[in-house]
């Protein structure tokens, strides 16, 4: 009896162990899904601007990020 006992209190602690480890894991990707979705608004937004007040630099701009050849 106390040895099943201890194998389920192991069980547990182990148990306990992977959860966090696992809940950890997913807090790391959602915080790096946010970083790049934040990044990703603020190049939006610089494009945007850049857009607006310089449309030329803003196609050079885009045909630098998709690797074409700007004319």
């Amino acid at each position: 009896m106390v040895r099943a006992l201890v194998g389920y209190a192991v069980l547990a602690i182990v148990g306990i162990i992977a959860i966090k480890l696992l809940l950890a894991a997913v807090g790391i990707v959602w915080q790096l899904a946010w970083a790049v979705l934040w990044l990703a608004l603020l190049g939006f937004i610089f494009y945007l601007i850049l857009k607006v007040i310089s449309p030329k630099t803003a196609r050079k701009v885009k045909d630098a990020v998709r690797g074409e050849q700007s004319q």
